[in-house]
């Protein structure tokens, strides 16, 4: 009778977990790709449960349904920031990307012939706003979109994607929460904050030896998410930031907070938003006085930062999702139509976004014009783990988030050089000195 009960408990839990053949490796792999230095918890117990390491799984209806017959053309949404919002610089750079991997597949024959089509659609950064434009896209019949950069844009977008059933491909939002919530018509291919937090705290507090740092980083969603996530895990390695201050997007006048850093004598200060706020923070820490060495969240990885900052510029640290200055044919080769094309260099943002639309059209030419098996198909992370894009393979975790690895840049004689970020390693504990206060 045991033998029985055993029996069946297996057969449940196989059928309840139809990835339980993952790897050894992905299995021992932390949740988040988080070096266990910083684990949560990891130094006191072993939590018997561990969220988000197994797939969540869609059982709805809909795989039965037949693509339409009178069809002439294949509709795909995009979601970004366009206008009304201080991110529509990136929000064009997105709409740049996703636009030539579309003309390149209808180059290509698109879909069995019929041409593919962007269906256009602006996020204003507005509770409630992205749902109306997902409302609309399941009027105009696309089959998926990919979108957006704004975390609460994204987060409201996938909650109307999971009640529409039309699959999302996030491309620039950053923030770790969002597959978070379990919805199991998303993935990401970009890399979320944790990969860049994890390297700056390598970083400043291994590599450089800082103990003392000041944080300055903008009030919106971007901040506060990336400001928790360094503070945890600066605490775990014994140094806990010793002032937190913020700003609004698109205030210039830095003053009042810089003074309040100023009187806690930090050895070094982070910088998290985005590029002419970080570039206006430098230029006011140094007029003031503020001479350590600043490192930054990956949005500096900019131009705009460039100009504005000048040779103020030298020496700041940050990270990037991908090397912009890669040998990779793949990626010079997307460099090279694009500028032919736009006029200017790909951003990250265009980059991603190339690489989402290159995977989306794959799917939909793998398994036809149905969204649940759109779906199906890149949610199997035996499909496409590994799909070499422009900006790296893809590489997701049990959430369908991207958890590659990313690169360190540096500013060095007026211009970015990037290397490959290392993370915290277990074998470098030693060396961490617990400091206080």
């Amino acid at each position: 009778m045991k033998t029985r009960y055993f029996l069946l408990t297996v057969l449940i839990l196989l059928i309840l977990n139809p990835n339980s053949k993952l790897s050894a490796q992905e299995k021992q792999q932390n949740y988040g790709k988080a070096p266990d230095e910083i684990f949560p918890y990891d130094k006191f117990v072993k939590p018997y449960k561990y969220h988000f390491l197994v797939p969540l799984q869609f059982y709805g209806a809909g795989r039965e349904k037949l693509a339409p017959k009178d069809l002439t053309e294949v509709r795909v949404g995009f979601l970004g920031p366009l206008s009304g919002s201080v991110m529509v610089p990136q929000g064009k750079q997105m709409l740049q990307g996703a636009t030539l991997a579309m003309e390149e597949a209808n180059k290509n024959g698109g879909y069995k012939g019929l041409p593919y089509k962007l269906m256009i659609h602006n996020d204003v950064g507005l509770w409630g706003a992205a749902a109306n434009e997902v409302v609309k896209m399941d009027d105009e019949k696309v089959w998926a979109f990919v979108g957006s950069i704004d975390d609460i844009v994204s987060h409201v977008a996938l909650r109307a994607a999971l009640k529409l059933e039309i699959f999302m491909v996030c491309t620039g939002d950053p923030d770790p929460t969002f597959t978070e919530t379990n919805i199991p018509w998303t993935l990401r291919v970009i890399s979320d904050d944790r990969q860049g937090i994890y390297s700056l705290v390598h970083q400043i507090y291994l590599k450089d030896g800082h103990s003392r740092i000041a944080v300055i980083r903008t009030g919106a969603r971007y901040g506060r998410v990336a400001f928790k996530i360094f503070s945890e895990n600066a605490t775990r390695v014994g140094h806990p930031p010793v002032i937190e201050e913020r700003f609004t997007d698109g205030e210039t006048d830095f003053k009042t907070q810089l003074e309040r850093i100023m009187v806690t004598n930090p050895d070094a200060i982070l910088v998290w938003g985005n590029a002419k706020e970080s570039a206006l923070i430098l230029q006011q820490m140094r007029a003031i006085g503020l001479k350590q060495p600043v490192y930054g969240s990956d949005r500096m990885v900019n131009p705009e930062f460039l100009k504005i900052a000048g040779n103020l510029a030298e020496g700041v640290v940050t990270t990037c999702q991908y090397n912009p200055e890669s040998d990779n044919s793949k990626y010079k080769a997307f460099k090279t139509n694009y500028m032919k094309r736009f006029n200017e260099e790909p951003d990250v943002f265009a980059a991603h976004a190339y690489d989402g639309m290159n995977l989306l059209i794959s799917a939909i030419n793998k398994v036809g014009l149905n969204r649940v098996l759109i779906r199906d198909i890149l949610t199997d992370r035996k499909t496409f783990q590994g799909f070499q894009g422009v900006t790296g393979k893809i590489v997701l975790d049990q959430s369908w988030n991207e958890i590659r690895d990313i690169f360190m840049a540096k500013v060095e004689n007026g211009k970015f050089a990037f290397m490959p970020a290392p993370p915290l390693d277990m074998k470098e504990r030693a060396t961490i000195k617990t400091g206080t206060y």
